[in-house]
C-alpha cells in the first residue's frame, strides 16, 4: 500500500522534519510533491520513533507546510549502472548532464556500496604509471591503492590531475579495460569546463566518466557524488572486469558539506566544527578501493584535498593519512620557484610501493634506486640548511657537490612539463644519470653489483 504523508512539522536548511511516519528506513528515498505539482528527491537521515528528518536534494525552497505530499519509496538511494556511462558528463547526483541523453541502465545499485568480506580482498600489486617522474619513481601508485595528493588553495592539483588521467596506463591493460572516474565536488564552473575541455582535447574522454558538482550546487549533492562515483567504479571493475582509476576533487570540498550537514542536524561538533563520525564516513569512501578474488578488475583512488591553510595537521588530511596508504605532497614555495608538478619529495611516499615494484613489475633496481635518491635528497636538505648559517661557500667540497645535485634533481627530475609523459625506463635513467654526479662512495644504499651497471660517474 502506498501512503502520502501529507504537511511537515518544521523546516531547517535542506531538512524537513515529518512526524507520524511509520515502516521507514535510514537512508530511504522518499518522493516530495509541492503545491505546483513539481517533485523532488529526498532521502531520510535522521529516525526518532516516528519522527523522521529528510534531506531534500534540490532545497526547501517553496515547500509548504500544510500541502507538501511525502512519499516513501522503500529503497535507498539507487545509481543506473551500464556500459555507455564511459564517455559521459554526470552531476554529482548522478544525472546526465552532457545533453546526449538518458542513462539506460543495465541495473541499480545502492551508492552506499557493499561491503567487502577481507578475505576476499587481494593484496594490490602491480603500478599505474602516470608519467610523472617523481610519482612513478619515488612514490609509484600501485593498482588497488588509494594514495591521496596533499595541496594548497590555489595550487597546481587541477593540473596534475588533468595529467595524470590522460597519461595513466597500466602494464597489460589497453582503452578496452582501464578507465577513468573523475569525480569534482565543489569546483567553480570555469574549473569544471577546464576538466571537461582538457579530456576532451587530449581524446581520453571516451574511457572517463565525469561527475561535476559546482560550487552552486547544493551541499548535499556533494555528499552524494563520492558515493555515486565510486558505486560506477565498483560496477566497471567488478561486473566488467576494467582496471579503474577514481580521482576525486576536491575531499576538503566534500568535508566541509558534511560539517554544514551535521551542523543544521544540530549534531555535537568535533574537532574544527567538523562532525565526530568524519573519520569513519572518509574510511567508507577510501575502502572501497582494491581488488577482489575472482575478479581481475581494481579500483585505485586518488583522493585530492587542499590543506586549508597549508597545514597538514589539519583533521580532514590528518584523518586521510591514517586511512590511506601513503600521500603526496604539493610544495607551495617548489610551485612559487616554478617548478611543476611541484612535489614535495621527503615528506611524500607510498607505503605499498615495495610490492609493486622491482623485477616483473618495473625493473629490478628500481628500489635500490628509489633508496639512494631519498637518502641523497635528504643530505641536500641540511647541507642547505647549514648554508644559510655558515654560506655556501664556507661548506665541504662533498656538501658543495649535494647542493649541486639538489639543483639538477629539482630542475630535471621534479620539474616536468605539463605535456611530458615520461616512461618508467626514462624516469629510473634519468634518476641513475643525477646520481652520478655524486661520487660513489656517497652511494651507500645501493649494491655494489647494481652500481657496476647503473653508476656514470
Amino acid at each position: 500500500m502506498i501512503i502520502d504523508y501529507v504537511g511537515v512539522k518544521e523546516i531547517n536548511g535542506s531538512l524537513i522534519v515529518m512526524d507520524g511516519v511509520k515502516g521507514v528506513s535510514n537512508e530511504e528515498i522518499v518522493e516530495i510533491k509541492l503545491e505546483n505539482g513539481t517533485v523532488r528527491q529526498g532521502r531520510v537521515v535522521q529516525i526518532e520513533g516516528e519522527r523522521i528528518v529528510v534531506q531534500v536534494f534540490e532545497g526547501t525552497r517553496r515547500i509548504s507546510l500544510k500541502n507538501t505530499r511525502t512519499r516513501l519509496t522503500g529503497h535507498p538511494m539507487e545509481m543506473p549502472l551500464s556500459p555507455e556511462l564511459l564517455g559521459r558528463v554526470l552531476d554529482g547526483a548522478g544525472r546526465p548532464k552532457d545533453g546526449l541523453g538518458d542513462i539506460f541502465p543495465v541495473k541499480k545499485a545502492n551508492i552506499n556500496g557493499t561491503p567487502i568480506n577481507p578475505v576476499s580482498r587481494v593484496y594490490p600489486k602491480n603500478y599505474i604509471n602516470t608519467g610523472i617522474s617523481t610519482i612513478d619513481t619515488l612514490m609509484t601508485l600501485i593498482r588497488g591503492q588509494k594514495l591521496p595528493i596533499f595541496s594548497g588553495s590555489g595550487m597546481t592539483h587541477n593540473d596534475l590531475a588533468v595529467q595524470i588521467v590522460r597519461q595513466a596506463k597500466i602494464s597489460g591493460a589497453d582503452s578496452s579495460n582501464f578507465g577513468v572516474v573523475f569525480a569534482a565536488m565543489g569546483v567553480q564552473k570555469d574549473v569544471a569546463e577546464y576538466f571537461r575541455r582538457s579530456f576532451e582535447e587530449s581524446g581520453v574522454l571516451s574511457r572517463v566518466v565525469m561527475l561535476l558538482n559546482l560550487s552552486n550546487d547544493p551541499i548535499i549533492e556533494r555528499t552524494l557524488t563520492p558515493r555515486c562515483a565510486l558505486t560506477i567504479a565498483e560496477y566497471l571493475a567488478f561486473e566488467l572486469d576494467m582496471h579503474i582509476l577514481v580521482i576525486m576533487t576536491d575531499m576538503t570540498s566534500y568535508a566541509e558539506a558534511l560539517r554544514e550537514f551535521s551542523s543544521s542536524k544540530g549534531e555535537i561538533p568535533g574537532r574544527k566544527g567538523y562532525p565526530g563520525y568524519l573519520y569513519s564516513d572518509l574510511a567508507s569512501l577510501y575502502e572501497r578501493a582494491g581488488m577482489i578474488k575472482g575478479h581481475p578488475g581494481s579500483v585505485t583512488q586518488i583522493p585530492i584535498l587542499t590543506m586549508p591553510n597549508d597545514d597538514i595537521t589539519h583533521p580532514i588530511p590528518d584523518l586521510t593519512g591514517y586511512i590511506t596508504e601513503g600521500q603526496i605532497v604539493l610544495d607551495r614555495v617548489l610551485q612559487g620557484q616554478g617548478f611543476y608538478p611541484p612535489v614535495s619529495v621527503l615528506p611524500s611516499l607510498s607505503r605499498l610501493m615495495k610490492d609493486g615494484i622491482g623485477e616483473g613489475y618495473t625493473r629490478a633496481d628500481h628500489q635500490a634506486l628509489a633508496n639512494q635518491l631519498f637518502a641523497s635528497y635528504a643530505r641536500v636538505i641540511d647541507a642547505r640548511a647549514l648554508a644559510s648559517v655558515i654560506g655556501e661557500e664556507e661548506l665541504s667540497p662533498i656538501d658543495k657537490k649535494y647542493i649541486e645535485f639538489g639543483r639538477l634533481f629539482e630542475n630535471k627530475f621534479v620539474n616536468q612539463g605539463f605535456t611530458e609523459n615520461r616512461s618508467i625506463e626514462q624516469s629510473l635513467d634519468l634518476g641513475w644519470e643525477l646520481l652520478s654526479t655524486l661520487p660513489r662512495a656517497e652511494l651507500d644504499r645501493v649494491d655494489d653489483a647494481v652500481l657496476d651497471i647503473y653508476y656514470k660517474g
